[in-house]
């Protein structure tokens, strides 16, 4: 292989469009030459705007293509596992969009794949500089012990076309953006959960779940509690609670790409905060900075961070939560 790795991109779904494709074209050991869509004009026009050379009218003639070292899978969440075991079964590494799959069990599928080519679930957030800096901070024990997450993530979309508000396609909050709200968990306590409880509330026209807050209990009094929303007005935080202090990722979720981000550091000095500390993050695109970290783990030039156990083990804690849902109790997260 080159020095850079030779994207296809599976589908022209907005969020592959509009944010990762153009970050994927900024990584420096990264070039995107293909995209498919399921017509050709579709990939044609997008491969146009985007300046790709090839376009394909079916994600099997992209897969096809020997000339392509990774593929990145932003299709609907049902069809996740289904073309990551194609490409994977074609000899491409796979960058997958979140969420891996629909549950644990449609993931654990993934365990039959090719071991010698590379799958990752798509969560950016892990490789901004503000989740980076805030766990320094977290291990450095600046904030004591830490017992507390709080994280929020909400927005408001009603529409009954969007893929989001479809359950026959993985919609609803908890695959959206309740994995984004269970990663911070993971990622800050560096721990997995061992029990969940729930409470959802489904939209009585889509049935999907339009809000979910959720306890997460992780061990040694180590607590999270999250609420995530489709139906609700846009807010986003993460919240670190320790003996010492507290701290806050301003924009924790979707920070614009390329811009420089802050987190707070609050040692309670004052109710009011004000006389926290802010760090301020360089800009960072946290597209790009996935995409790069995959390309260098293609190109055998360090690990791959984060793989198909990873996306498992969030599955579980999903699973869990719509478990707890059903029972009205905890409910153990079994891996």
């Amino acid at each position: 292989m080159s020095g850079k790795v030779r994207w296809g991109i599976l589908s022209t779904a907005n969020i592959g469009l509009t944010k990762v494709i153009p970050a994927i074209q900024k990584s420096p050991h990264s070039e995107v030459v293909a995209i498919a869509s399921r017509t050709l004009d579709t990939s044609r026009t997008a491969a146009q705007a985007l300046g790709i050379d090839r376009a394909y009218g079916s994600y099997e003639d992209l897969l096809a293509d020997p000339e392509i070292d990774a593929v990145y899978n932003p299709l609907p969440n049902h069809l996740h596992v289904e073309l990551t075991l194609a490409a994977n079964a074609a000899g491409k590494h796979v960058l997958c969009e979140k969420p891996i799959a629909v549950n644990a069990e449609e993931a654990r599928k993934l365990r039959g794949a090719r071991t010698d080519r590379l799958i990752m679930e798509g969560f950016m957030v892990r490789f901004h500089g503000q989740w980076l800096r805030m766990r320094e901070i977290v291990r450095s024990g600046e904030l004591g012990t830490v017992r507390g997450l709080n994280a929020t993530f909400n927005y408001h979309n009603v529409n009954p076309a969007n893929i989001r508000n479809r359950g026959e396609t993985g919609g609803g909050g908890l695959l959206d953006i309740g994995g984004y709200a269970v990663t911070s968990g993971r990622f800050f306590f560096e721990a997995e959960p061992l029990r969940v409880v729930a409470l959802v509330d489904r939209d009585p026209a889509f049935g999907t779940d339009r809000q979910a807050s959720v306890i997460a209990d992780f061990g040694g009094g180590r607590q999270m509690v999250f609420m995530v929303s489709t139906q609700l007005s846009r807010t986003q935080s993460i919240h670190i609670l320790g003996t010492r202090a507290r701290a806050e990722i301003c924009v924790p979720f979707t920070p614009r790409q390329g811009d420089a981000t802050s987190i707070l550091i609050d040692p309670g000095h004052s109710v009011d905060g004000h006389l926290s500390r802010r760090e301020i993050i360089p800009p960072s695109d946290q597209y790009s900075d996935m995409a790069e970290a995959f390309a260098l783990a293609v190109l055998g030039q360090q690990d791959l961070p984060y793989g198909v156990e990873d996306a498992i083990r969030s599955m579980c804690v999903l699973d869990a939560i719509l478990e707890s849902e059903r029972s009205g109790g905890w409910a153990q997260v079994r891996s």
